[in-house]
């Protein structure tokens, strides 16, 4: 249908949320504080769109040196009263204190398996699950892999790490592709 953009229609309309499309959306991470962050930005997204957490993702790189999990995990209650006081990002208490937490269960899977990229690419056979959607009504909110990772995240010390944050972030982190077979990065990731 000429004049029809053929992207995945949740990115249309904000110049941002299509180029996030278009370079970022579904590529494969595999570098631990890539995939930290995703996961961090996924967690502070529950409950909100995404659209707001990528209008503030550079605030929240900022505020959190850049997910250096190391450090976020240091952070002591005077900076936490810091990030509450931040604008610039979502200032829900409980996220802010669950990203040091989170931070934390990252460096222990981290430390165990060698890498959180390994730990976290088993849960799809060490590939990328290829979906052939053909409506956005078909993509799913969460599926038996990010119900099996949200447990053992939750397992291992994770908070705001639920089955529908989980699916975003392997969306986001490329583990599955979701983008619709009509869209032209389907065949790119594919």
């Amino acid at each position: 249908m000429p004049g029809v953009d053929p992207r995945c229609s949740w990115c249309l309309g904000d110049p941002q949320m299509e180029a996030y499309h278009d370079r970022e959306w579904g590529v494969p991470v595999f570098d631990d504080r890539g995939l930290f962050e995703y996961l961090m930005l996924e967690a502070f997204q529950a409950g909100l769109s995404w659209k707001i957490i990528l209008h503030k993702r550079e605030n929240f790189r900022r505020a959190f040196d850049f997910f250096d999990a190391e450090k976020i995990a240091r952070y002591d209650d005077a900076r936490l009263e810091v990030l509450r006081q931040d604008a610039g990002i979502v200032r829900h208490r409980l996220k802010i204190a669950g990203a040091v937490k989170n931070a934390r269960a990252f460096l222990r899977i981290r430390d165990a398996q060698g890498s959180f990229s390994d730990f976290i690419w088993q849960f799809t056979g060490d590939r990328v699950i290829q979906n052939q959607w053909t409506s956005m009504s078909e993509l799913p909110a969460r599926s038996e892999v990010s119900d099996r990772m949200a447990r053992e995240l939750k397992a291992r010390g994770f908070t705001f790490c639920g089955s529908s944050t989980g699916y975003a972030f392997m969306q986001a982190a490329g583990l599955v592709n979701d983008h619709l077979v009509t869209c032209p990065r389907h065949r790119v990731l594919r």
